[in-house]
Formats: C-alpha cells, structure tokens, sequence
C-alpha cells in the first residue's frame, strides 16, 4: 500500500526547508480529512519536492517529521538503524553500561530526530512514551530494537504512553511491559545516589531526570548548610544535599504522594534520615512564613505556563516566587531557581528574577546558569526543545 503522499501550499515549505520537524494544519494544501491519526505520510512542497517522512495527527501540529532523507523502504532495519544511532550517541557521552549513573534518557523526541517518541533508562529498564500515535503504532518494533542495539544493558521495557497520546485518536491504550515484566527492578543510580523509581504509577517516565546535573551541582554546595527543597517531588536535590553532608535538610511539596516518595528514597540512606524533615505544605504560603532561615533553597516548580495564552501569568508567577525565596535568604545565601514552562524562553525567565531582585532591593549575583543535560539534546533545527532554564544565585 503507498505511502499517503501530503502536499503543501505554495510558499509554505520554508519551514520545513530550514529543517523544522512540525508541518501545521494550515501550511498543508491536500485533504486530509480521510487521513487516520497517526499515518506515515511523505510530505512534499507544492513544486512536488519530497521535504519528509512523518506522522500524521489532527490538531494545528499535522505532520511530525521523522527523517528529510527520501527513505524507499521505512522497515525494521530503518527503525534499527534511528536506535542504534541513540544507542551510540548516549555511549559517547558516558551512559551506557555506566554503575554509578544509570538514570537517563535515551531519546528526547524531536531533540533526537524522533517526535513524540521519549525512552529513559532506569537500571537496565526502558521506559518508552509516546506523545505521537505514529510513534505508539512503532512500540513493538522499537523494543525490539532496544533489544538488540542494548543486549544484556537492558532487562526490561515497559511502555507508559496512555497518559500522554492524543485524546481524538480512535484507540484505548494501556501502560504495561513490552519485555521483561519479571526482570525489572525499581530503581537506579545518579552518580552512585540511589533512587526508588515507580514508573507505573510516578509522574512523567518515573523521575525527573533533566535535573541530573543541577542536583549534583547542589550537592557541591550542601556541606554543612540547611537546605529547603520545595516542590521536592521525590526528593532529588534533597538526598543529593544530605549525601553531600547537608546539616539539615527539609523537602517541602503539596502533594503527600509525593512526601511518600521522599520517604522512600530516604529509607535508602538511613544514616541521613535525622537530618532530614518532609512538609506537605503550599511553598507559595510556606516561604511567605518562613520561621527560620535556610543556606539555600531550591525553587522547581511544575510548568506555569504550556501555552502562550499563559505565559504573562506564568512571568508573574515566577516573580512573585522568587521574591519570596530571595527575601527569606540570609546574607550569602543561595537560590537554586528553575522554570521548565517551554513557552516561557531564557530572556523572560531572566526578566522576571531580575524584577524580583530589584522589587526585594537586595543584592544578587548569578553563579550558574543551568540547562537540561546532554542527554536531553536541543536539537539546532528546533528550538522548542530547549525547555529546561535556571540560575544558581548568591543574595547579599
């Protein structure tokens, strides 16, 4: 059966000439309207130029391409090659077959040529989610290629995408195992800290991995301080802080889920645990009150903003949270701040802790300005996929 074959408008290929992975609804001349959520497509300019292979999906997001390379045949060796290419760019890097870091990502959707497709690694067990059904309709084959470009590096894949497809596909997925469901062990390692990972029933893939860096780098700072951790989630920062030599270190989130997740993770450091207090407490109200000082404190909040519509809100919102914090630190304290709002870019996110800054009337100097890490690669053609912004600040 032939490949359904998309035709753009006149003019409307620029995009797509500079390498840009998403083709929009209205950029697209032929009828679509017979075209099942999900379908290989080739995409080709109004002058019949073949401009990509994608993924068909309804929305003002069309098409997703894939590969701009002209492909006769996208079979199981095709899609081998695209995870041996992953395999190999995370083996540059330093994460496969890696004992003391074991957490993370293998591919990062259109940072990695692949939109709508997410896998992290989580001590030898693939977590695959799709954000595509093109890419949902792939799972089987990608874990099989998992499997042969991994061999004995991978144990397990489980596949958790139902959350995360698109709502007018005509499908009812389930989250279960692709392979493995009797290897897997629940946990991993972030340069040698150990994490309990509950990626069937934890938020995202199981873990919030973008912060690898950022939570090692806090861990340089901890020595002897007192460290509040809000929005701790399961406690990164927090356990990195006390397996750093942290005096005392508190994780603060509304969720009391997420508190249980805490204490979980603490459990695995019980030499550390009376250094420790968890809070299931508001941190907008919570660091308003604040009753006692800290040395740092870490501001990662969940997204403000995931659309422009939001995003003056979200500005406003990151101001007024960082006022706060900036206000409650003493002299020579620290501020580890994020926003990892995509629509919400560096420039703006600057802006608004400088408005903090000038609001509180304190003096404040950046000593880091952190990003997501190498395995979650911003790929030069798409800007969108650098997402992950934040300042490490000393307050005087």
């Amino acid at each position: 059966m032939a490949t359904p074959k998309i035709i753009l408008k006149r003019g409307k290929d620029h995009s797509l000439v500079r390498k840009h992975p998403w083709v929009f609804s209205g950029a697209i001349h032929s009828d679509t309207s017979k075209l099942e959520e999900g379908t290989q497509v080739d995409v080709y300019n109004a002058e019949d130029v073949f401009m990509g292979h994608g993924h068909f999906q309804i929305g003002s997001i069309a098409v997703r391409i894939f590969d701009t390379q002209f492909q006769k045949n996208l079979d199981d060796k095709y899609w081998q090659q695209r995870v041996d290419e992953l395999v190999d760019s995370r083996k540059s890097i330093g994460f496969i077959g890696n004992k003391e870091t074991d957490i993370f990502r293998l591919c990062h959707a259109e940072g990695d040529g692949l939109p709508g497709l997410v896998i992290d690694m989580y001590h030898g067990t693939a977590i695959i989610q799709c954000h595509s059904i093109g890419m949902w309709h792939q799972r089987e084959l990608i874990s099989s290629c998992l499997q042969k470009a991994l061999g004995k590096n991978l144990i397990a894949v489980y596949d958790k995408s139902a959350e995360t497809l698109p709502f007018k596909a005509d499908i009812t997925p389930e989250n279960g195992y692709l392979y493995g469901a009797d290897k897997a062990i629940k946990k991993g390692f972030e340069y040698g800290v150990e994490f309990s990972i509950d990626w069937e029933t934890g938020q995202k893939t199981g873990f919030f991995i973008d912060q690898r860096e950022n939570r090692k780098l806090l861990g340089e700072y901890s020595k002897g301080k007192t460290v509040l951790n809000t929005f701790c989630y399961s406690g990164g920062f927090s356990m990195f802080a006390l397996k750093n030599g942290a005096k005392e270190v508190h994780s603060l989130d509304s969720s009391k889920k997420a508190i249980e997740l805490v204490e979980k993770n603490l459990a695995l450091m019980p030499e550390h645990a009376d250094k420790h207090k968890s809070i299931v407490a508001d941190a907008v109200k919570y660091i308003r009150d604040l009753e006692e000082t800290y040395d740092i404190i870490v501001l990662d909040p969940p997204a403000f903003a995931k659309h422009k519509s939001a995003r003056h809100k979200a500005i406003q919102a990151y101001k007024r949270l960082n006022m706060r914090a900036i206000e409650q630190l003493h002299s020579g304290g620290i501020l580890f701040t994020f926003s990892c709002s995509q629509v919400v870019t560096k420039d703006l996110f600057h802006g608004a802790i400088l408005a903090a800054a000038i609001e509180v009337g304190k003096k404040v100097r950046i000593l880091h300005q952190l990003h997501q890490p190498a395995d979650h690669p911003i790929n030069i053609f798409h800007p969108e996929s650098e997402y992950l912004k934040g300042l490490v600040l000393q307050v005087y």
